[in-house]
């Protein structure tokens, strides 16, 4: 019995090894980063508040004793009152002050958002490094980015009227082409990744083939993304479709956490799921051969999620460049190469530098030059990142294969 007890220890201590100091720090300085940041955003704004009615508004208890409150922030004011409803909870409406109606309205849902889009951009860049081995790639270098995000402004700019109406029963729910973003965006995604594998195969692929072949997507595809500025004749879909193109997180609202939280906590799920899967990928093909892995079929099954991930990203900020292949290479550098810990580490780290790029974006003209302006946040992750990325190819010898 005592041997049986001492096996059961012995086998629960083995799977806790992946959890180590450096990625519970790692983890706690993410969290103190997205925290510290929500503190800031929501303490700055065109309404005129003190930091201390700002930071109140966030805790405010007609919120928090109000579960009706949160639902319809979450699911929507139909669906929330709706699952309200069901579970028996009140669906009065709360008069809530108006401090707590700018911070959670206006305020509060780009910091949700900015918190989305680093996670899932995050896990779509270290999922791409463990399938194609190389750590030069990301959803960005591999073409995903623009692919979506062309697929984006095709919607936005040629079929933005188009709206679909789906009979159901007594209701009929319509679709517009907004809320058909995420899956646009998904199938522009995996359109350019499908045709970056196909450019890249040659009996097999390599690091190298697949950046090059992702760089001549990208490349076509944004000029794809240029040409269609001119068919855009609206000034207002110019400047929407620019901010789509670099990457912003202006005037998000509920409905961007809507649309990006379904794509995003699946693809969290799957890829923590699959850490273990994604490890034996980079033993290389003919060991995981050996193992028993159906290669092929996990590689196109675990680019599906990275390709999930990324669109619910885009699908809401755009294409922010850098995110999905720097916070991969400062999470390994940390914790190491085991994506138990890798994934976890990103779920923190992405969300840490989207948050602290997103401040910056929203307040260095207000700060520096006390203009209204804001910059897009894909500027700042780009200014961030080309340097980063200079700094590991004067570090590292060789780049590429992982």
């Amino acid at each position: 019995m005592a041997t049986d007890t001492d096996t059961a220890a012995t086998r629960q201590d083995q799977g806790r090894v992946w959890l180590d100091g450096k990625l519970v720090t790692l983890c706690l300085g993410g969290t103190l980063v997205v925290v510290a940041s929500l503190l800031v955003q929501v303490s700055f704004g065109t309404y005129s508040m003190s930091i201390p009615q700002a930071w109140g508004a966030v805790a405010d208890p007609a919120v928090w004793t109000h579960p009706q409150v949160l639902l319809r922030f979450l699911l929507g004011e139909g669906l929330g009152d709706a699952v309200a409803g069901t579970l028996g909870l009140s669906t009065a409406e709360v008069d809530l002050p108006t401090a707590t109606n700018i911070v959670w309205n206006i305020r509060l849902p780009r910091v949700f958002v900015a918190i989305l889009v680093g996670m899932a951009l995050a896990v779509s860049g270290a999922i791409f490094q463990a399938v194609t081995r190389n750590e030069l790639a990301s959803p960005f270098i591999l073409g995903v980015s623009s692919g979506a995000g062309l697929a984006v402004l095709l919607t936005l700019v040629v079929f933005s009227s188009v709206s679909i109406a789906i009979p159901l029963g007594i209701t009929t729910f319509v679709f517009d082409s907004t809320a058909m973003l995420p899956l646009t965006a998904a199938l522009g995604g995996a359109l350019a990744f499908a045709i970056v594998y196909a450019i890249a195969w040659k009996g097999g692929t390599s690091p190298v083939r697949l950046v090059l072949a992702g760089v001549i997507v990208s490349t076509v595809f944004q000029s794809l993304q240029t040409a269609l500025f001119t068919f855009a004749s609206d000034i207002g879909v110019v400047q929407q479709a620019i901010a789509w193109t670099t990457g912003s997180l202006t005037g998000v609202e509920w409905e961007q956490v809507r649309l990006a939280l379904p794509g995003t906590f699946v693809a969290v799920v799957l890829s923590l799921a699959l850490a273990r899967q994604l490890n034996v990928l980079l033993l290389g093909e003919s060991t995981a051969r050996s193992l028993g892995m159906p290669v092929e079929r996990m590689r196109f099954g675990l680019s599906a999620v990275a390709i999930l991930a990324a669109a619910a990203s885009i699908a809401v900020a755009g294409i922010v460049s850098f995110v999905g292949l720097i916070v991969p290479h400062v999470v390994r550098n940390i914790v190491g190469s085991d994506y138990r810990k890798l994934v976890v580490g990103c779920l923190f780290v992405g969300p840490a530098l989207m948050c602290a790029a997103d401040v910056g974006a929203r307040l260095f003209f207000e700060l520096a030059f006390n203009q209204p302006q804001q910059l897009h946040v894909g500027i700042v992750t780009g200014l961030i990142g080309g340097p980063y990325f200079l700094y590991l190819m004067r570090k590292q010898q060789t780049m590429g294969e992982l």
